[in-house]
């Protein structure tokens, strides 16, 4: 940290920040997971939700007033932001506001993600803030966001791009830029077939993290500008930010652990088999995203639930769980968990065993069960003698298998009805 990003400087301009998480995405390429959800909505870690993350950060970087664009499918989303984002105060002039989509100025729905905030302008505006954090909803991280909106005043900016360092592959999906010796962005350009690597390393890129400050007057005059562009397709990668860096000071701002000053951890977790794999992770011995850290806690609303419990301890009957993260509310009875992640309420019979797995709250699983590199949604009945994960082929006729050979089970697809998915 700077001098000049002293705690009270930081406390400061962070009070002056209004943060709007961007929550409306379908996020189609987790297939069934996000049928009757938006993916922000997803679970995620053995207790929270993706957007948990987002939230989480703000709160912890003390940024206490914070809309949620809402649009996909977003009753779960908002019923989990009702039951645990309430505890802020609004006669301090705390909040986490929720902003569906209503056609506010517009006769459509959100159109892009900078069309989504211009038609909430009226409300922004009402809020009175120096500075304005624009945040993707469906990511997982953990980030102080005053260090950045600090940078972003020092080198006065009028807009700040936060970004990572991905390989030249990766980098295809992301909006990519090239910056000068000061940090400052000269090139833009969203999901590039060809781009420059960074400058000093060939085999990386520099990617936008979908995380932006604005200088509030200046975001008002883009969005109504970019408003009033038939072409455009109001987007802040595709239309704003390559409309701006020729004419404006656009500085990045590279994210990276304050205390290695390395690639900080961050983890999109867009399709099946990303998912699969980050919550995984999360099981290591020293995983990279250390949930269990007090200083920086992720915030969610949670049911108040019983311990988990393993029960049987017979030879061939013990219950018992090995490398594996195990939520409230499980009941492993008789049954054998190993190197899997398994959410509250997960009720796990004789003789059963599950491996390599991610299991979403509110499953029960028969005897003689036999799961393997999996993810089983939420409410999912399996039954006795069931085997998932053995035979790709086999799967495929009645589940999802991924790319790289995860099984995606849901109600559904066992032809069970669930009345309502959260």
């Amino acid at each position: 940290m700077s001098a000049g990003q002293d705690p009270r400087f930081v406390s400061r301009i962070t009070k002056k920040t209004l943060a709007l998480i961007l929550a409306g995405g379908r996020g189609s390429r987790l297939k069934h997971l996000t049928k009757w959800r938006s993916k922000p909505a997803v679970p995620f870690g053995g207790k929270f939700r993706i957007i948990d993350f987002p939230l989480s950060n703000c709160i912890n970087s003390g940024i206490r007033r914070v809309g949620v664009l809402t649009q996909y499918k977003a009753h779960s989303l908002i019923l989990h932001i009702q039951r645990g984002w309430s505890f802020l105060r609004g006669e301090f002039g705390e909040f986490v506001e929720l902003l569906p989509a209503q056609q506010r100025i517009e006769n459509s729905w959100y159109t892009g993600t900078a069309d989504a905030v211009y038609q909430n302008l009226d409300i922004i505006r009402n809020h009175n803030s120096d500075y304005i954090l624009i945040l993707a909803g469906d990511h997982i991280y953990r980030m102080d966001y005053g260090t950045m909106i600090a940078h972003h005043v020092e080198t006065g900016a009028d807009m700040t791009v936060g970004c990572i360092e991905v390989d030249l592959k990766t980098a295809k999906e992301f909006g990519v830029m090239s910056v000068d010796q000061d940090g400052r962005v000269i090139e833009f350009a969203e999901k590039p077939a060809n781009h420059n690597p960074m400058p000093g390393d060939s085999s990386k890129a520099l990617a936008s993290m979908g995380i932006y400050v604005f200088n509030t007057g200046f975001l008002f005059e883009q969005l109504i500008k970019d408003a009033d562009m038939p072409s455009s397709s109001h987007d802040f990668g595709k239309d704003i930010i390559p409309s701006v860096i020729n004419k404006y000071r656009v500085m990045a701002y590279s994210f990276q652990d304050p205390r290695s000053q390395r690639q900080a951890y961050w983890r999109d977790v867009g399709t099946i088999d990303a998912f699969w794999s980050a919550n995984l992770e999360l099981i290591g011995v020293t995983p990279e995203l250390n949930l269990y850290d007090e200083t920086w806690p992720i915030w969610t609303y949670q049911e108040q639930l019983p311990p988990a419990k393993f029960i049987f301890d017979d030879d061939d009957r013990r219950g018992m769980a090995v490398d594996s993260m195990v939520s409230g509310g499980c009941i492993i009875s008789g049954a054998t968990v190993r190197n899997s992640l398994l959410f509250s309420n997960v009720r796990i019979n004789s003789y059963s065993t599950v491996e390599d797995s991610v299991i979403l709250p509110g499953v029960e699983i028969g005897r003689n069960c036999h799961i393997t590199k999996a993810v089983i949604d939420r409410g999912c009945n399996i039954p006795e003698g069931m085997i998932i994960g053995a035979d790709p082929e086999a799967d495929a006729k009645r589940f999802y298998v991924s790319e790289g050979g995860v099984t995606l089970v849901t109600a559904e697809m066992l032809g069970q009805v669930l009345n309502y998915v959260r």
